[in-house]
């Protein structure tokens, strides 16, 4: 019989962290150590510069710019692509777009985010309100809905079933996953990545969902370590790895609501 996680003893075994970032069992298995655009991620991209002549993405997130190749203003992307999931299953021009980060993408036409555009994006609330939009935008096409903003809980949508087996064929969207966890976190929002991570893994522990092997490694080694928190980051990386290496132990979506309201509470997933 699988030892169920439950709310009680959430993640008790998880009181003494080992101090890496990635887990154990992936590299042990790939001997690798992270892949370089994690490394540039968490290091804050110390080697991208920074042209302050280019605005692309704060012009864009401002609504003052029309996104290219698809020539679409930020809001009308968010109206006429809602659930449009064609569209955002087949084009791809535009998710460098909703997501810029410092580094390229596939995209020539979009710029990479500049660091002087950083902080005016950051600070003012309709930009970040477009990219909490873009977020739920790309939930909605995977299959989850944000239930809160603040912890980053997410449940199932009512198509859920589709648009799983669709994410579970399609691994182009792994890499567009990375590139969202990334961007959130870049803009403050990173509170928002563990609540991904951890429905993923609950559906993979609890549900045998979202369970294929190129799903379980882009997030072993990516989407894991999308994070800047380190405890947080050495936590979630721990919980996965206890989840991957004994098949008798299961995250169970009751520890994983558990766990965001002990975060919520504490300022920490750690156990006292």
């Amino acid at each position: 019989m699988r030892r169920v996680l439950s709310s009680d003893n959430t993640l008790n075994l998880f009181r003494n962290f080992r101090t890496i970032a990635v887990p154990r069992s992936t590299r042990l298995l790939s001997k690798m150590s992270l892949p370089g655009d994690i490394r540039e991620f968490l290091e804050g991209y110390p080697r991208a510069p920074d042209d302050t002549r280019l605005n692309a993405n704060l012009e864009f997130y401002s609504n003052k710019r029309r996104c290219q190749p698809d020539n679409l203003l930020i809001d009308d992307l968010h109206e006429q692509w809602k659930a449009d999931y064609d569209k955002l299953e087949y084009k791809h021009g535009y998710i460098q777009w909703l997501f810029p980060l410092r580094e390229y993408g596939m995209n020539y036409k979009a710029q990479p985010l500049q660091k002087h555009e950083i902080t005016p994006m950051k600070e003012d609330p309709t930009v970040i309100a477009r990219l909490r939009r873009s977020y739920t935008t790309m939930l909605d096409f995977y299959g989850m809905d944000l239930v809160s903003n603040e912890t980053g809980e997410l449940r199932r949508t009512d198509d859920w079933q589709e648009r799983y087996r669709n994410l579970a064929r399609a691994p182009h969207n792994n890499l567009r996953i990375s590139r969202i966890l990334k961007c959130l976190s870049e803009f403050g929002l990173e509170q928002l990545n563990a609540g991904f991570l951890l429905f993923v893994l609950a559906e993979q522990s609890e549900n045998g969902q979202l369970n294929t092997q190129t799903i379980q490694s882009s997030m072993d080694r990516w989407w894991a370590n999308c994070l800047r928190n380190e405890e947080e980051r050495i936590w979630v990386n721990e919980t996965i790895e206890k989840a991957r290496s004994d098949p008798e132990w299961v995250f169970t979506m009751e520890a994983y609501r558990e766990a965001l309201r002990r975060r919520k509470e504490t300022g920490s997933f750690k156990t006292t």
